[in-house]
């Protein structure tokens, strides 16, 4: 199974509440998109910042299960978000995730969150611990 098809069909419970969508997918980064639903917003109607900070830890989460050895597991240990600009309901925003450090006990993932137009709305650098 390719890693693309690993993360949707295996897509964490939360994330599926989130509704996005992997669009890319290897080692070194993954990709997904999520709409802004009234549900993740805040007013006015624009991405609850909370909404940023989850769909940016799913991703980063998923690109270190992509460099887990067998039988191993990750938690978010730290996570900083800059946040630029907002996101309209009805917006799709995607997630960017690429790597700083993957290392075996410690990988940290920088991802640039963004509407489809280019517009830049957070940056969030994450550590995840390998269990």
């Amino acid at each position: 199974m390719d890693k693309l098809q690993f993360l949707n069909d295996n897509q964490l419970p939360f994330a599926k509440l989130l509704a996005l969508k992997f669009v890319a997918a290897s080692e070194t980064g993954v990709k997904a998109e999520m709409v802004v639903r009234p549900e993740l917003c805040t007013r006015p109607d624009i991405l609850h910042g909370g909404a940023v900070m989850a769909f940016a830890d799913t991703l980063g989460a998923a690109a270190t299960i992509l460099n887990l050895p067998e039988g191993k597991g990750t938690t978010t240990i730290e996570s900083k978000t800059n946040f630029v600009g907002p996101a309209p309901v009805g917006a799709t925003v995607i997630g960017e995730t690429t790597p700083i450090h993957r290392g075996r006990r410690i990988m940290v993932w920088q991802t640039r969150v963004a509407t489809t137009e280019g517009k830049l709305v957070a940056v969030v650098t994450q550590t995840q611990m390998v269990l």
